[in-house]
């Protein structure tokens, strides 16, 4: 067996462990994934303990908010993905898609009640730190939460930082610990387990009958779902474990070396567009990290001195330096808000007060232009560069890092007020982007506002002291015309 931190480990009842239960069990909510998965090693390590069979849960709820063919089919690949992975090891895995809303409603008590105990994710945003506070109460038996989100536990830190020099700087002298506790490429490597009688457990679970996720996935499979169906599931990106790990290995064998360079301008592939991976849990961000070292050959003897800096600390590449600094800092530092203030993160009064301050005082400004939500979604501005962004958003489900920063600062510059601007962007994120309704995603566009940013001068309308960003500089700095070609509103074969 393989502990894991404890620092990773909350329990969230006053529930004994059943020693008398049938299995443990392993409700996978936020990290589906059976690889680099402290989570799906604390469950193992406990069946291990107690001599148990183990039994993974891993549903898909119908009645969240902006519950779409898009990320239904993207999550449901990747319970496929798992099944596959776990037909190869002694659990049970059992996939379970609500059909119409609170129908899964008894579904965890009842395999609770018959569990020793049961682990599930500690992700700290959405709906999952209500549900727990829900589910909790109502459990018989031992519920321990297990966070598996990024390489310092989120519960580590004891402050809430506010710009990234600071989480940084702190992260840099908390690093080198972690790293040597990652978690297990694959905690069901060599383990067995005692065999459970799966029938008869399926049986006793007739009234959830387990999904069928090949007909799911047919082109009409999701059609009688009562879920947003406008939004529609994408062709040119599966979800799931093995898709994100192979483009994982593309990436960094293929477009690393350009990140520094290139990955700002729109019209490269310099990205690595995984965070949709990352959010849904098909991609560990110690998966990620541990590619990279392997790429570059490094050891934590190349460590640096703590110094708060974006650079020069890895003492890695300058590419994979900067992706680091993405991954390890900036990332992390919205689990560290999310973890800390989970009502808070997406509201208008978190922001930093010189932020709000700056933002009310000029929130009677005139608007150059001013659009309604209707007009934003469908991409009607006088701005063909934005117009661009939002059209990449609607087909693809991403948008690109920089064109992600313009055009939240835009919908603030052309929306009849800060706080109706924000509702916007939380609207057209959540409801399109494949890595929406996560912490990294709400720093983003809080960060539009001010968050983890300082006071800029000179204080313009609308914007007063917060970052100020327009197209036109951005054309001038930036290669997009190949991007505008491909997100025109009547677009242009590309040369």
């Amino acid at each position: 067996m393989h502990a894991i931190d404890p620092m990773r480990v909350m329990q969230a009842n006053d529930q004994p462990v059943n020693q008398h239960g049938e299995y443990v069990l392993y409700w996978m909510t936020a990290f589906r994934r059976t690889r680099w998965n402290f989570s799906l090693q604390h469950a193992v390590n406990l069946a291990m303990q107690l001599q148990k069979p183990l039994v993974i849960l891993e549903p898909l709820r119908v009645n969240y908010r902006w519950a779409s063919d898009r990320f239904h089919r993207f999550i449901i690949e990747g319970m496929q993905s798992n099944r596959q992975q776990f037909s190869e090891h002694c659990v049970t895995y059992l996939p379970y898609v609500e059909p119409t809303p609170g129908a899964s409603r008894g579904l965890l008590e009842q395999m609770g009640y018959q569990a020793c105990t049961v682990v599930t994710d500690d992700y700290p945003c959405f709906f999952l730190p209500t549900l727990i506070r829900q589910v909790k109460k109502r459990l018989k038996t031992r519920l321990e939460l297990v966070d598996s989100n990024g390489l310092i536990p989120i519960r580590l830190a004891d402050k809430t930082f506010t710009v990234a020099h600071s989480y940084r700087r702190w992260m840099q002298k908390n690093i080198e610990e972690h790293l040597q506790r990652a978690p297990l490429p694959n905690p069901l490597q060599d383990v067995c387990l005692p065999k459970l009688d799966s029938k008869s457990l399926i049986d006793r679970l007739q009234a959830w009958p387990l999904a069928d996720l090949d007909h799911l996935l047919e082109p009409n499979g999701l059609h009688s779902l009562p879920i947003d169906h406008s939004v529609s599931a994408l062709t040119k990106m599966e979800g799931g474990e093995t898709e994100g790990s192979r483009r994982l290995e593309v990436f960094v064998r293929d477009r690393l070396a350009l990140y520094d360079t290139d990955r700002n301008h729109p019209d490269f592939e310099a990205t690595s567009r995984l965070s949709p991976y990352l959010h849904f849990g098909h991609v560990s961000a110690h998966q990620f990290v541990q590619r990279i070292f392997e790429h570059e050959n490094w050891n934590p003897s190349r460590l640096g001195v703590p110094n708060g800096k974006n650079h020069s600390f890895w003492n890695l590449s300058v590419s994979a330096e900067g992706l680091m600094d993405q991954l390890v800092t900036w990332r992390e530092l919205g689990f560290n808000f999310a973890a800390r203030h989970p009502r808070e993160m997406d509201r208008y009064q978190s922001l930093p007060n010189w932020a709000k301050a700056s933002l009310e005082t000029h929130a009677r400004d005139p608007r150059p232009y001013l659009y309604s939500l209707e007009d934003f979604e469908n991409a009607q501005t006088h701005d063909e560069v934005w117009n661009a962004a939002q059209r990449e958003l609607v087909q693809t489900g991403t948008l690109h890092n920089y064109m992600r920063m313009l055009w939240g600062k835009q919908i603030l510059h052309w929306s009849s007020s800060p706080k109706h601007a924000l509702r916007i962007l939380i609207h057209l994120n959540n409801k399109y982007a494949l890595d929406g309704r996560d912490p990294n995603s709400y720093s983003g566009i809080f960060w539009v506002l001010g968050r983890y940013d300082r006071a800029w001068g000179p204080k313009r309308p609308v914007f007063g002291s917060v970052r100020y960003m327009t197209s036109e500089s951005a054309m001038r700095k930036l290669k997009m015309k190949k991007y505008l070609q491909r997100y025109a509103e009547n677009p242009t074969p590309l040369d």
